[in-house]
């Protein structure tokens, strides 16, 4: 087994550790009904958690676009943002982050920090579930005259996300996927296999 495959394992479990995955009717950023939720946001209350969490994300982005690729890290909020703000800190590059929407005071922009026309901006998300609002904030660093044809996120939630943003010219890194931290799971007796199918019958769904 590689490397990168124990580290995948290692995040999956980390999961299952601190109850990040639950079961039942929840509303989606994307305003969708999902059977199950992950909530990645309850992570940085987790120091050790998060610490092994922002080093994944640093070896992804360092061996698959390469540190060089890119001037600016910039998270999208809410969740994504304290990722996006560590692994910034950590790769010594400066930070920015996304507004939902415009600001009505000051400079009434929708990126905040120091984005000269011109610059390479990474995104960084959480995780990805339609894509929506990676798309929007790929158009709002794009209005402002950045370059973004790159993104990562923690989790693909298989749904879409990857597709829509291949359309606007941005490609998707992710360090898991919902299928994998599933079959994982799964196989590790930690996820009954209701709960497994429920998963995979999600992906399937909107799939199709």
């Amino acid at each position: 087994m590689s490397t990168h495959e124990q580290m995948k394992i290692e995040m999956a479990k980390i999961l299952t550790n601190i109850d990040a995955v639950k079961f039942g009717l929840f509303k989606l950023t994307s305003r969708k009904i999902s059977p199950y939720y992950v909530d990645l946001r309850i992570i940085p209350s987790f120091p050790d958690a998060f610490r092994d969490i922002c080093t994944f994300y640093e070896q992804i982005i360092t061996q698959q676009i390469g540190t060089k690729n890119f001037d600016r890290i910039a998270g999208i909020p809410v969740a994504g943002i304290p990722f996006a703000s560590q692994v910034a800190y950590n790769l010594r590059k400066p930070f920015l982050y996304v507004r939902k929407g415009i600001k009505l005071h000051g400079r009434e922009r929708r990126v905040e920090g120091i984005l000269v026309s011109g610059n390479k901006v990474l995104l960084i998300d959480d995780l990805v579930t339609t894509g929506i609002s990676l798309k929007e904030a790929v158009e709002a660093v794009r209005a402002e005259g950045g370059v973004t044809t790159d993104a990562v996120a923690f989790l693909d939630r298989e749904e879409g996300g990857k597709e829509l943003l291949e359309k606007s010219g941005v490609k998707l890194h992710t360090l898991l996927k919902i299928s994998e931290v599933a079959k994982t799971l799964y196989d590790m007796g930690t996820l009954d296999e209701e709960s497994f199918k429920t998963i995979m019958k999600q992906i399937k769904k909107k799939s199709s």
